[in-house]
C-alpha cells in the first residue's frame, strides 16, 4: 500500500504553528492564574502536551493487533503529525527553560536528544512506528509528573494524595520506560533504521535509566517519611 507523502513545507508549518500554540497556552495559563509561578504555567502546558501526545500516538496506530508493525517503514501522515506536535513542544519547552534560567545538564541532554531525534525522523520520513511508540512510552507518565508539582503549588504537600500520585507516577514510569523501553530500543536498533535514529533511541533509553534511578531514590525517601517513628523506651 502506498503511503501518502507529507510535504516538507507542511511539516515545517505544523512545527511553527505548534510552537506558537504552546506559547499561547502558556500566556493563557498565566492570565487565568496570575498569582502562580512560572513553573506552574509551564507544567500546565506540559501536562496538556502529554495528553495530546499520547492521544495522537494512539490515533496513529493503524492496526492494534500489531502496534509495532511495520518497522523501519515510511511514516504515515498521522505519525508525522504526532511527531511534529511533540517537536514543537520540545522547542517551546527548551526556550521556556532558558528564559527561566533553568538550564541543567539533564534537561539539556533530554531536549537535545528529543529535538534531534524527532527532527531526523521527520526529515527521513521513516521509522514512524518506532518513534510514535517511543513518544507514547515517554509521555504516558508525564501527566502525573506535572500533577506532583502542581499539587505542591496549591499547598498540598506530604499528604496521602501526594504519596499516591508519586507511587502511580513511579510505577507507570518504570513499567513504560524500563519495561517496554528497552524492548523498543532493541527493535529500533536492530531494524534497518538510519544510524542517527538508532543513536537517538539509545540515548533516550540512557536518559530514561538515569531518571529511573532518581525516581527510585525519591520513592524510597517518600516511603521512609511515612514510616512511624520508633518508640523510645519509657514512653
Amino acid at each position: 500500500m502506498e503511503v501518502e507523502v507529507v510535504e516538507g513545507t507542511t511539516m515545517v508549518g505544523w512545527v511553527v504553528s505548534g510552537v506558537a500554540f504552546w506559547w499561547t497556552a502558556f500566556l493563557l495559563a498565566r492570565g487565568a492564574f496570575p498569582k502562580r509561578s512560572y513553573d506552574f504555567y509551564n507544567r500546565a502546558v506540559s501536562a496538556a502536551h502529554a495528553a495530546a501526545a499520547v492521544s495522537l500516538a494512539c490515533l496513529s496506530v493503524a492496526d492494534w493487533s500489531r502496534p509495532l508493525s511495520p518497522l523501519a517503514a515510511a511514516s504515515s501522515p498521522p505519525q508525522m503529525k504526532a511527531l511534529a506536535v511533540t517537536l514543537s513542544y520540545m522547542v517551546y519547552d527548551a526556550a521556556c527553560c532558558y528564559l527561566n534560567d533553568d538550564v541543567r545538564v539533564d534537561n539539556t541532554v533530554h531536549h537535545l536528544v528529543s529535538i534531534v531525534g524527532i527532527a531526523a525522523g521527520l526529515a527521513y520520513r521513516r521509522c514512524g512506528t518506532e518513534m510514535v511508540a517511543s513518544l507514547f512510552v515517554t509521555e504516558i507518565s508525564s501527566p502525573l509528573l506535572h500533577l506532583r508539582e502542581i499539587l505542591k503549588e496549591f499547598g498540598i504537600k506530604d499528604t496521602d494524595l501526594n504519596l499516591l500520585v508519586d507511587i502511580l507516577f513511579a510505577v507507570i514510569f518504570s513499567v513504560a520506560r524500563m519495561g517496554f523501553g528497552p524492548y523498543l530500543t532493541y527493535v529500533t536498533v536492530t531494524a534497518d533504521n538510519p544510524i542517527l535514529i538508532k543513536a537517538m533511541a539509545t540515548g533516550l533509553q540512557l536518559v530514561s535509566a538515569y531518571w529511573f534511578l532518581r525516581i527510585l531514590r525519591m520513592v524510597r525517601h517518600k516511603l521512609g517519611k511515612k514510616r512511624p517513628a520508633p518508640k523510645v523506651a519509657g514512653d
